[in-house]
C-alpha cells in the first residue's frame, strides 16, 4: 500500500465523517425543531382544551347556582300554597256546617272544590319540579366532577409538555433512560383521547342545555301554577259574592214577607177579637130571647096565647142561631187561617235564621280569602315595580 493509498483513504475517511457530521446534525436539528412544533401544538391544544373545560366548569357553577336559586323559589312557592290550601279547606268545612235547605251544593261549593283541586295539583306539580331539580343538582354535581378531574389532568399534562419545550441538550437534568421506546399500558390513541375529550365536552354542554330548559320550566311552572290559582280564586270569590247577594236577596225577601205575614195575622187578631166580642154579644142576645120566650110559656089560662110577641121572639131566637152558627163557622175559619199564618211564619223565621247563618257563613268565608288577596305596592314600592328597579335598591330593614 503506498502512501497515496493511504492519503487517499484518509480523505475519504474525513470527507465521509464530515458528511456524516453535517447529515446527523441537521437531521437531528430538524427532528428537534419538529418535535419542538409538535410538542407547541400539542401544548396549544391543550390549552385550548383546558380554556374551553374552564368555561365549562364555570357555566356549570353558574347553572348550578342559578337553578338552586329558582329550585329556592320554587320551594318558597311551594309554602306559599299552604295558606291557600288551609284557607280553601277551612272555607268547605264552615260551609258543610249549613242548616236545613241551605245545605246544598251551590256553584260557590264546586269553585271550592275545583280550588283546593287545582291548589293539590299545582303543589304536586311543584313538587315533582324540586324534584328534577335536586336530580339535576346532582348530575351537575357529577360531571362537575368530571370535569375538573379531566381539567386537573390537563393541567398536569400541559405543564409537563411545557417543561419537555423548554428542555434542551444543555439542561442539567437530562440522563439517558433504561427503556425510553416502552409504551405505558395506559397509553391510548390520539383519536381515542380525542373522542374521550369531545364526549366529556359534549356531556357538559347537554347537560347545560337541559339545565337551561329546566330552570325555564320551573319559571314557567311558578308562573302558570299562581295564574291558574289566582284565576281560580278570583272565580271562587265572585261565587261567593254572588251567592251572598241571592241569599241577601232571599233573606229580604223573606223580612218582607215576614213583615206582611205578621200584619196579616195583626189585622186577623183584631179581627178574630171583634168577632168574638159579636159572637158573646149574641150569645147573649139568644139567652135574652129564649129567657123572654121560655118565660112567657109559664103565661096562665087563655093569656097563653102565640101573639105577635110570641111569634116575633121564636123569629128573632132562629135569626140568632143562625148568625151564631154564621159567626162559629167564620170564627172557625179565622182561626184556622190564623193558626197557618202563625205556621207559615214560624217557618219563615226558621228559613230566615237559616239564611242569616248560611249569609253569615259566606260573609266569613269571604273575609277569610282576603289574606289570599296579593299585597299591592303602594307608593314608592309601586314606582320601583312600574321602573323595574326593585331588584337594584337595596333593602333596608326596619
Amino acid at each position: 500500500v503506498t502512501s497515496d493509498t493511504r492519503r487517499a483513504d484518509a480523505f475519504d475517511l474525513r470527507h465521509g465523517a464530515h458528511q456524516l457530521r453535517n447529515e446527523t446534525r441537521i437531521k437531528t436539528e430538524w427532528d428537534s425543531y419538529h418535535n419542538n412544533n409538535r410538542l407547541r401544538a400539542r401544548v396549544y391544544e391543550l390549552d385550548q382544551w383546558k380554556i374551553t373545560l374552564q368555561e365549562l366548569l364555570d357555566r356549570i357553577d353558574r347553572e348550578m347556582a342559578g337553578l338552586k336559586e329558582e329550585k329556592a323559589s320554587t320551594e318558597r312557592e311551594l309554602e306559599q300554597l299552604n295558606m291557600p290550601l288551609l284557607v280553601c279547606s277551612e272555607c268547605l268545612s264552615n260551609r258543610d256546617g249549613r242548616r236545613s235547605t241551605e245545605l246544598t251544593y251551590d256553584l260557590a261549593d264546586t269553585e271550592l272544590k275545583k280550588e283546593l283541586c287545582v291548589t293539590e295539583s299545582n303543589k304536586k306539580m311543584l313538587i315533582d319540579r324540586c324534584q328534577s331539580a335536586w336530580e339535576k343538582i346532582n348530575k351537575l354535581e357529577v360531571v362537575k366532577f368530571k370535569l375538573q378531574l379531566d381539567l386537573n389532568d390537563k393541567n398536569e399534562a400541559l405543564q409537563i409538555d411545557k417543561d419537555m419545550l423548554g428542555l434542551d441538550k444543555v439542561c442539567a437534568n437530562i440522563t439517558y433512560k433504561t427503556d425510553s421506546l416502552k409504551t405505558p399500558k395506559r397509553m391510548i390513541t390520539y383519536d381515542q383521547w380525542l373522542e374521550k375529550c369531545e364526549a366529556i365536552k359534549n356531556m357538559a354542554i347537554t347537560e347545560l342545555q337541559d339545565t337551561l330548559r329546566l330552570r325555564e320550566s320551573l319559571f314557567v311552572a311558578r308562573g302558570r301554577a299562581r295564574n291558574a290559582l289566582r284565576a281560580q280564586t278570583d272565580v271562587t270569590n265572585y261565587m261567593l259574592r254572588r251567592r251572598i247577594y241571592d241569599t241577601q236577596r232571599a233573606r229580604n225577601e223573606l223580612e218582607w214577607q215576614k213583615m206582611k205575614m205578621e200584619e196579616n195575622m195583626d189585622k186577623l187578631g183584631t179581627e178574630l177579637k171583634t168577632m168574638g166580642e159579636q159572637f158573646a154579644d149574641k150569645v147573649n142576645a139568644l139567652k135574652v130571647a129564649e129567657t123572654r120566650l121560655e118565660t112567657r110559656g109559664y103565661r096562665p089560662g087563655i093569656e097563653l096565647a102565640a101573639d105577635e110577641a110570641d111569634i116575633g121572639l121564636k123569629e128573632e131566637v132562629r135569626n140568632l142561631r143562625e148568625t151564631i152558627r154564621q159567626l162559629q163557622e167564620k170564627l172557625d175559619c179565622a182561626k184556622a187561617t190564623y193558626n197557618a199564618l202563625e205556621a207559615a211564619s214560624i217557618k219563615i223565621t226558621m228559613d230566615l235564621n237559616d239564611k242569616n247563618q248560611s249569609l253569615e257563613t259566606d260573609t266569613r268565608a269571604l273575609e277569610m280569602r282576603q289574606a289570599l288577596e296579593p299585597k299591592r305596592p303602594q307608593g314608592t314600592d309601586k314606582n320601583l315595580v312600574l321602573a323595574s328597579m326593585v331588584d337594584e335598591v337595596p333593602i333596608v330593614e326596619n
